[in-house]
């Protein structure tokens, strides 16, 4: 099980050293996953690591307090996607990589997103799926983040079972619990209902990106995405139209997926590097 141990995290400032774990599978385009505020054992990318791999080295690095990394106590800062950005560039410096794709979902693409507007030079492309612009979320506060909040196993059985594959028995509550906790705290603290996670800087967003939406995603309020497009004009987004929260696992949506990152990820200009197959 492949790690690499960080002397400091800004994600996880109360303990030192920090072990950060991922997955290091398939050979071509550097692309690093990185997953939502749940981790990566709720959706996961197998199908298209099957599909693409030949062609596609991907990382996928488990953030601090989740999945094998290193835990810490207590809630998540409010500012943890900023953090979780800077704690990835310290994982792509101790992988020995410049530039890479950065794929990210959901939570994981407010960070990736975050790293396009800190560290541009480190980006060949940005992948943005199940983007999150808004910090205050009306539609689902009490509906999602209270209710998970309040009563993680709440969620379905076969989620209960892969959330405590990825950050064992006696920790995918508290994951669950504190990411909720967080999105509320976020909306708690917004000033204005149309705030927004980047501080009115998205716009200078220069990385080449393309977003990857499902069109029924539960998690995204009316008009954000027409938000984020009017922002970023030249952005390319591509609609599922059967998509949901998580296009790249569900059924509908994965092929569709996969034809956006084949077209996308087997293109691109970052030459091949080393890898091992885990």
């Amino acid at each position: 099980m492949p790690f690499v141990e960080l002397k400091a995290s800004p994600h996880a400032s109360d303990i030192s050293p920090v072990r950060i774990h991922y997955r290091d599978i398939g050979s071509g385009t550097p692309t690093f996953f990185l997953h939502g505020g749940w981790g990566y054992g709720a959706y996961p990318i197998d199908q298209q690591i099957e599909e693409l791999s030949a062609r596609v080295r991907f990382l996928i690095p488990d953030r601090s307090g989740h999945g094998h990394s290193s835990r810490f106590p207590g809630p998540l800062p409010i500012d943890f996607h900023h953090r979780a950005a800077e704690e990835t560039l310290l994982v792509l410096n101790a992988l020995g990589i410049d530039r890479a794709v950065l794929w990210g979902h959901s939570d994981g693409a407010v960070i990736a997103a975050k790293i396009g507007l800190a560290a541009p030079e480190r980006c060949e492309r940005l992948i943005l799926e199940a983007f999150h612009f808004c910090r205050n979320k009306p539609s689902s506060k009490n509906a999602f983040f209270q209710k998970f909040a309040d009563h993680p196993r709440g969620i379905g059985e076969k989620l209960r079972k892969q959330l405590a594959a990825d950050h064992g028995p006696d920790h995918w509550e508290n994951v669950v619990q504190r990411n909720c906790r967080v999105w509320l705290e976020l909306a708690a603290q917004s000033k204005r209902l149309d705030e927004d996670l980047y501080d009115g800087h998205l716009s200078e967003l220069q990385v080449p990106v393309t977003f990857m939406h499902g069109r029924g995603d539960p998690r995204t309020e009316s008009g954000e995405m027409q938000r984020v497009q009017e922002l970023l004009p030249k952005a390319d987004v591509r609609f599922i139209e059967s998509g949901r929260h998580s296009p790249h696992s569900e059924a509908a949506g994965s092929q569709e997926c996969n034809q956006i990152l084949r077209e996308l990820l087997t293109k691109s200009s970052v030459p091949p590097s080393p890898h091992t197959r885990q």
